[in-house]
């Protein structure tokens, strides 16, 4: 049987988990529209794993039009009844109404500068390259995360409490969080740093 590789402690056995953790996780994200809708399934994580959301990630593309702001925020009442029936995402009004408030918020950041611009305005413009040994050592939160968390939550996002926007950033490549003895570890430094 060959052997596997060394990946992160939080990372299952599932194969789509392995996938992200191994191509997705800790790459710096720059499209804007991409991390409005990394920064949306975050926010369905809350109370969850990101395993759950992640295999209902192509359901929440097609009940939110892509992540495509400007689509979203036309989604009226009936349409949040409807997506409360949708069993391929979380059922839930807080959250669905979240993306919702969260697709207003966007445009509304969009009018005065680039969505990816204001992201990545709390990192300098750079990854945060971590060295830790263990998952442990890993953060839940950061002064960079408080700092996002209240200035999202000022133009109206939702679901977007310190923890998550630590989460967002580690997923994004803002921070980089893969554990030094991680075999993505040098590949993601690599990518930070190009």
């Amino acid at each position: 049987m060959k052997e596997q590789p060394i990946r992160c402690a939080w990372v299952t056995a599932d194969p789509i988990y392995r996938q992200y953790h191994d191509t997705v996780w800790g790459r710096p994200e720059t499209d804007s529209q991409m991390l409005f809708k990394k920064l949306c399934l975050d926010g369905q994580q809350a109370g969850l794993s990101w395993l759950t959301i992640l295999k209902k990630q192509a359901n929440y593309e097609a009940a939110f039009y892509n992540f495509e702001p400007g689509r979203i925020i036309q989604m009226t009442d009936k349409d949040i009844e409807q997506q409360m029936l949708n069993t391929g995402i979380i059922r839930n009004r807080l959250k669905i109404k979240s993306i919702i408030k969260n697709a207003h918020g966007y445009l509304k950041i969009e009018e005065q500068q680039p969505f990816n611009e204001f992201i990545w305005q709390f990192t300098q413009g750079k990854t945060l390259i971590n060295h830790w040994s263990s998952a442990r050592e890993v953060p839940v939160s950061s002064a960079e995360s408080k700092a996002m968390a209240k200035a999202l939550k000022s133009y109206g996002f939702t679901f977007v409490g310190e923890t998550i926007c630590y989460a967002f950033m580690q997923a994004t490549g803002m921070v980089m969080d893969h554990e030094a003895g991680c075999h993505c570890y040098t590949a993601a430094c690599r990518e930070a740093l190009a």
